[in-house]
């Protein structure tokens, strides 16, 4: 999954204003996609988080004024990947 698809699928209008996108293992331990609308959780979920991001409306309004391509673009440069990869590590042991 590139970071184009991941970027695509986070902002799908799954999420309408409210909600996270999340990087995550599905129980198979694929790497998969997901988008839950306001406050639910992945962790209720069979799968394991690596990633999650908040898409809710003001996590980009000051900066982005709801541009939720840009701003989830910008949050690939602050991630540090090395934990993420870190837990997928550790979660596919």
């Amino acid at each position: 999954m590139t970071r184009r698809d991941w970027i695509q699928l986070a902002a799908a209008p799954g999420v309408f204003s409210n909600g996270w996108a999340w990087l995550a293992l599905d129980n198979n331990g694929v790497l998969a996609v997901r988008s839950l609308p306001s406050q639910d959780s992945l962790l209720s979920s069979a799968n394991r988080p690596l990633l999650g991001i908040d898409v809710w409306e003001h996590a980009d309004y000051l900066k982005y004024q709801n541009r939720r391509p840009e701003s989830l673009a910008a949050i690939f440069h602050v991630v540090d990947w090395d934990v993420v990869l870190s837990r997928y590590e550790e979660l596919t042991r």
